[in-house]
């Protein structure tokens, strides 16, 4: 009786221990179209954002097409330029950093990240060997209850060429491989699975919406037809993917992607 009652209470610890070594995340990407709706000019989008952000209660959010004090979001908001990182940020009540690719507009124009735990953020430029719009990736990396590092990355590919796609696809890679622990890269990617890129980030990430099954099209709202915003998870890491989802709503010509993901500590 005593060793049939040691055996179960060493099962329920062990039990415990493996529950203790995973922890559940919530990604978001979402390509914004710098705070404005795409099907209705010059109207506002950020409240709708910031409160479908703080609904879904996402970890990490990824955002693209992000103006920071530009004229261009003066004329939607009021006359008053806006860091629209920061206002997300402190509508939804996350840590915010913004990567700026470009001058643009009296201000700046880049990638936007946010991160529900207090975060290293940092900027990583992209090569555009064939010139175009500079591109770049924002990174929040923090340490798990285990000591174990995760780093997200948050990026916008070039929507011109397919040969800056490439090197930027391939830079990257190369960057995660070189940090240590569990690594994601979410994004409007500007490329279909059936593209260059796409097999040379799938030899070293995992494709979320892909591996789930029955991946949809992101864009455009109105008629969705292309899957080129994306969710990848290293494969360093042991992830399990219990969600994917594209939001039906319409703030954008972009539909967000949500995926919700276990990970193995």
């Amino acid at each position: 009786m005593k060793r049939t009652a040691l055996s179960f209470l060493l099962a329920l610890v062990s039990t415990a221990m493996l529950q203790a070594q995973e922890t559940t995340f919530t990604l978001m990407t979402y390509n914004i179209y710098h705070g404005e709706k795409a099907y209705e000019e010059g109207a506002q989008n950020l409240q709708e954002i910031a409160q479908l952000i703080k609904e879904i209660k996402p970890d990490f959010v990824a955002l693209q097409e992000v103006d920071s004090m530009t004229q261009r979001t003066a004329a939607i908001y009021n006359n008053q330029p806006v860091n629209l990182v920061q206002e997300l940020a402190e509508q939804t009540g996350m840590h915010g950093f913004f990567a700026k690719a470009i001058e643009y507009s009296n201000g700046g124009y880049g990638e936007g990240l946010l991160s529900r735990q207090p975060a290293k953020m940092t900027k990583v430029d992209l090569p555009i060997p064939e010139g175009g719009e500079g591109r770049a990736m924002a990174l929040a990396s923090y340490q798990l209850e285990s000591g174990k590092q995760i780093t997200f990355g948050a990026t916008h590919l070039c929507h011109q060429y397919d040969a800056n796609r490439i090197a930027q696809t391939k830079a990257i890679v190369a960057h995660m491989d070189k940090i240590p622990g569990a690594t994601i890269v979410a994004g409007d990617l500007n490329f279909s699975p059936d593209s260059n890129p796409y097999p040379i980030i799938e030899k070293d990430f995992i494709d979320a919406a892909a591996t789930y099954g029955n991946p949809k099209p992101t864009i455009p709202y109105d008629n969705p037809k292309s899957r080129i915003d994306y969710v990848w998870l290293s494969k360093n890491a042991h992830w399990e993917i219990t969600e994917v989802k594209v939001l039906p709503v319409d703030f954008s010509d972009h539909m967000p992607v949500v995926v919700t993901v276990r990970i193995k500590e």
